[in-house]
C-alpha cells in the first residue's frame, strides 16, 4: 500500500515530464498518455479508498522532508474519510475530463503542451489532498495556482487570456498569504504543522472560543476565500473562461476551487474550537451563493454563466463547512463535481460544434443537431436546481436543513431564494440554446453543427449517470445517512447548544418547491413567451443594468485599487525610490565616492622611491603618536 500510495501522486508526474520533455515526439499520443496516467491513478487510489471503507486509515511517511531546530516537516501522505472523497473525486473526474480532451484539443498545436500542463495541474491537486501535514497542502496549493495560469493562459498570444492568467495568479496571491499566517500560527502554537499532531490536541492546546483559534480559522480561511474564489476574492474566476473549455470543467469542478471547502473540512478540529470563524465562513458562502447567482441572471455567454453558478455552488458548500455540518459540504463538492464537469463538457461540445460561438443569443432549438448533449444538459441542469432524484437535490437539501436546524434561519432563507434563482438560469441557459427557435436562420448549416464525437459524449454520459445517482448515498439507510457516517468519521459536525428540529418534508417541499418554481418562469418567459425577458429587462433597466455589468466590480477594483497601486508603482516607487534613491542615490552614490577615494589613493602611487619613503614615514609617526598617546 505504501507504494501504490505514492505512485498515485507519481504516475501523472510521469505523464506531466514525459509530454512536457518529449512533447515535440509524443504529441500524436500526448492525450493517450496523460489519459491513461489518469486512469492508472484513480484504479490505484481504489486500493486506500477500500481500505478507509473498511476502516483503516492509509498513511506513510517517506523520508523527512524540512528538518528545523524544534520543528519536523515529514514528506508523508494520508487517506482517511476527508481525503478518501477528495482522491475519487479528483482522480475520476480528471480522468473523464482527460479522456474527453483528446478530441476537443484535436488538432491544437499546443497539443502535447496542454496534456502536460493538464497532468501537472492533477499532481499538485493531489498533493494538496493527500499530504499528511499543511506545508505539503501548501505545496499543492501553490501547484494548482501555477498549472492554473499557465492553462488558463494556455493560448497565450490572446491578450485576453494572459491577462486572465495574470489575474488569477496575482489575486490567489492575497489568499495565500493569509494561509501562510495561519501555518506560521500553527507552527508557533504546536510546534509542528503534521495533522496527526495538530488536530488531536486542537482544544486543548487552543481552547474553545480563543482568539489563537479564531485568528488561525481566519487567516486559513483567506486562503480558502482566494482558491475558492469566494467574494471578495472571486473576480479571477470569470475571468479564467479564456482558457480551454476542459480546463474550465477541471478547475470548476475537480481541483482548484474545491481546495479551499477541502481545507476547511479537513481543519474542523480548528474551526469547530471558534464560532466567530465559523460564522464568518457561513455567512460570506451565502453571501457568495446569492450574488453570484443574481449575476448569473443577465449573462449570455454560456461559459461565463456556468462561471457564475460555480461561484454560487462554493458558496453553499462554504455555507455547510461553516455552520458546523462538514460532511455537506463535502456531500455537496462530490455532487457538484459530477454535475458542473457535465455542465462545462456540454458547453465545450456546443463550442467545438458551433466554431467557438458562446452566446445564447445566436443559439436555440440545438437539441435538432446535438440531441446526446441536449439531454445530458437537461440532466446536469435538474441536479444543480436541487430537483429529485438527482444528485444535487440530495447535497444541497442537507446543507440547507444543517443551516436551519444549527440556528441559522437567515442563511437557510437565502440558500431557498438562491435555490429558486439556480434553477431559473440554468433552465434559462438550457432553454435558450437547445430549445425554442432557431434566432439566427441557416446558422447551424452554415457552421456544419453537429453532434460531438464518441471520445468526448461518452465521458460525458458516464458524468451524466453520476449527475442522476451521485447523490443517492445522502439517503438514510438503517438509521443513517451512509455519506453523513462515512465523513464524520473524520469530521464530525459541530455540536451546538440549541438544535433546532424541523419537518424533514416540509424542508424537502420547500426545497423542490422553489426549484419547481424557477424551472417553470424559465419555461413561461422563453418557450410559452407569456412574458418576453426583453420586456422584463426593460421594466427594471437599472437592475438589469447593473447585473449585466456584474455590480461595476471590475471597473470598481480598477480605479480604486489597480490604478492607484499603478500609480505609486510609477511614480513613486520607481521614478522617485528606485531612480533618484537606489540608482543615483545609493548605486551611483557609492560609485562616485569609490572614485573619489581612488583619485585620492592614485595620488600616492607616484612610482617615486623617495615618495613612498615619505608616505611610510608619515604612517610611522602617525601609528607612534597614536601608540604613546594610549600609554599615556
Amino acid at each position: 500500500m505504501k507504494v501504490i500510495l505514492l505512485f498515485i501522486v507519481l504516475t501523472p508526474l510521469i505523464g506531466f515530464l514525459i509530454n512536457g520533455i518529449f512533447g515535440k515526439w509524443t504529441k500524436p499520443i500526448a492525450g493517450v498518455i496523460a489519459a491513461t496516467a489518469l486512469g492508472i491513478s484513480f484504479i490505484l487510489g481504489l486500493f486506500p479508498i477500500i481500505s478507509v471503507i473498511k476502516g483503516h486509515i492509509v498513511e506513510y511517511t517517506y523520508f523527512t522532508w524540512l528538518p528545523f531546530k524544534g520543528i519536523t516537516v515529514p514528506f508523508g501522505l494520508r487517506v482517511d474519510y476527508v481525503s478518501a472523497v477528495m482522491l475519487f473525486v479528483v482522480t475520476f473526474v480528471s480522468w473523464m475530463i482527460h479522456i474527453y480532451s483528446n478530441g476537443y484539443m484535436k488538432g491544437d498545436r499546443g497539443y502535447a503542451r496542454y496534456f502536460s500542463y493538464l497532468n501537472l495541474f492533477v499532481t499538485a491537486m493531489l498533493i494538496l489532498i493527500l499530504g499528511n501535514n499543511y506545508l505539503l497542502m501548501f505545496v499543492g496549493w501553490e501547484g494548482v495556482g501555477l498549472a492554473s495560469y499557465l492553462l488558463i493562459g494556455f493560448w497565450y498570444e490572446k491578450d485576453t487570456a494572459a491577462d486572465a492568467g495574470e489575474k488569477a495568479f496575482v489575486v490567489n496571491r492575497i489568499g495565500d498569504a493569509g494561509f501562510i499566517i495561519g501555518v506560521l500560527f500553527l507552527i508557533h502554537y504546536f510546534g509542528s504543522v503534521t495533522y496527526a499532531d495538530v488536530f488531536p490536541r486542537a482544544e486543548e492546546v487552543l481552547g474553545f472560543g480563543s482568539t489563537a483559534a479564531t485568528i488561525i480559522g481566519l487567516a486559513l480561511f483567506l486562503g480558502a476565500v482566494g482558491k475558492s474564489a469566494q467574494f471578495p476574492l472571486y473576480i479571477w474566476l470569470t475571468d479564467a473562461m479564456e482558457g480551454p473549455t476542459p480546463v474550465s470543467s477541471l478547475i470548476h469542478a475537480a481541483t482548484m476551487v474545491t481546495a479551499g471547502v477541502y481545507m476547511v473540512a479537513r481543519s474542523n478540529a480548528i474551526f469547530s474550537l471558534t464560532p466567530t470563524a465559523q460564522e464568518v465562513v457561513a455567512s460570506v458562502g451565502a453571501f457568495t451563493a446569492f450574488y453570484a447567482a443574481t449575476m448569473a441572471l443577465t449573462h449570455k455567454d454560456i461559459k461565463r454563466i456556468l462561471a457564475y453558478s460555480t461561484l454560487s455552488q462554493l458558496g453553499y458548500m462554504f455555507i455547510g463547512v461553516g455552520v458546523g455540518a462538514y460532511w455537506t459540504g463535502m456531500f455537496h463538492l462530490m455532487t457538484h463535481a459530477f454535475f458542473k464537469g457535465l455542465l462545462f463538457l456540454g458547453a465545450g461540445a456546443v463550442m467545438h460544434s458551433m466554431r467557438g460561438l458562446l452566446s445564447i443569443d445566436l443559439m436555440g432549438n440545438l437539441k435538432k443537431y446535438m440531441p446526446q448533449t441536449a439531454i445530458l444538459m437537461v440532466i446536469a441542469s435538474l441536479a444543480i436546481s436541487g430537483i429529485p432524484p438527482f444528485a444535487g437535490f440530495f447535497s444541497k437539501d442537507a446543507i440547507l436543513a444543517s443551516a436551519l436546524e444549527m440556528g441559522h434561519p437567515y442563511i437557510w432563507i437565502i440558500g431557498e431564494i438562491t435555490a429558486f434563482m439556480t434553477a431559473f438560469y440554468m433552465f434559462r441557459f438550457v432553454f435558450s440554446v437547445f430549445y425554442g427557435e432557431e434566432k439566427v436562420e441557416g446558422l447551424y448549416h452554415e457552421l456544419h453543427t453537429h453532434e460531438a464525437p464518441a471520445v468526448m459524449t461518452l465521458p460525458m454520459w458516464v458524468l451524466g449517470i453520476l449527475s442522476i445517482v451521485g447523490g443517492w448515498v445522502g439517503i438514510k439507510m438503517g438509521g443513517h445517512v451512509p455519506f453523513e457516517w462515512f465523513v464524520t468519521h473524520t469530521a464530525p459536525t459541530t455540536e451546538v447548544a440549541h438544535e433546532a428540529h424541523y419537518s424533514e418534508a416540509l424542508l424537502i417541499g420547500i426545497s423542490v418547491t422553489m426549484g419547481v418554481a424557477g424551472i417553470l418562469t424559465a419555461w413561461a418567459i422563453y418557450i410559452k413567451k407569456i412574458i418576453t425577458a426583453e420586456k422584463i429587462a426593460n421594466m427594471f433597466k437599472p437592475i438589469y443594468t447593473l447585473l449585466a455589468n456584474t455590480y461595476y466590480v471590475d471597473e470598481f477594483v480598477y480605479c480604486c485599487i489597480v490604478k492607484p497601486f499603478w500609480w505609486v508603482s510609477t511614480n513613486f516607487l520607481w521614478k522617485i525610490v528606485d531612480v533618484i534613491l537606489i540608482d543615483k542615490g545609493m548605486v551611483d552614490g557609492a560609485g562616485w565616492i569609490a572614485g573619489r577615494v581612488g583619485r585620492g589613493f592614485r595620488l600616492m602611487q607616484t612610482g617615486f622611491v623617495n615618495n613612498y619613503a615619505y608616505w611610510i614615514s608619515l604612517g610611522i609617526i602617525v601609528l607612534s603618536g597614536w601608540y604613546i598617546v594610549k600609554i599615556i
